[in-house]
């Protein structure tokens, strides 16, 4: 597996559906996002394009707030081996976030509820390292049991999942 820095590896995807805006590679007008993981947090480097910009030379806070909420989604997915629905999610922006210069985004879990819930920091973080914008979600914890009783997520991604982490 390609190491990363401070001992980062790449996440491995659980399923072949691959069009996420967010992290699917598949997808023409995506964001692409490749997420890396220490075991304790979720991490992702990433140039956000010119054409995503909202007011001026500024990247749209729905971009800055897409990419927090799937860094959080992967830090819940992957650090809790659960499939993942956001339930609400609280975002600061405290710097503006230019396009085209290298960010970094930081997911961490803060607190499990139980089995039902997870409560997620994200931070995203500019070339000099300093928090441009901070989030918290709130993500329920879903089985594969359950994720196929609402029928929002396909067979094959639920499948995929079991297979990678396991059936919880």
């Amino acid at each position: 597996m390609m190491q990363k820095d401070n001992g980062f590896v790449p996440l491995e995807s659980f399923s072949s559906e691959d069009h996420c805006f967010a992290c699917g590679s598949k997808n023409p007008f995506g964001l692409h996002m490749k997420l890396f993981t220490d075991g304790n947090s979720v991490i992702c480097d990433i140039v956000v394009p010119g054409h995503l910009s909202g007011w001026g030379n500024l990247v749209h806070g729905g971009i800055i707030t897409t990419l927090l909420d799937e860094t959080m989604s992967w830090t819940a997915i992957h650090l809790l081996k659960r499939l993942i629905l956001t339930r609400c999610m609280e975002i600061e922006f405290i710097l503006p976030v230019a396009p085209n210069i290298p960010l970094r985004t930081e997911g961490r879990i803060q607190e499990r509820i139980k089995n039902t819930a997870a409560l997620v920091n994200g931070v995203l973080y500019d070339p000099a390292g300093r928090a441009c914008a901070r989030s918290r979600g709130r993500f329920a914890l879903i089985s594969a049991k359950m994720m196929r009783r609402m029928k929002i997520m396909g067979e094959q991604v639920i499948s995929d999942f079991e297979r990678f982490y396991g059936s919880v």
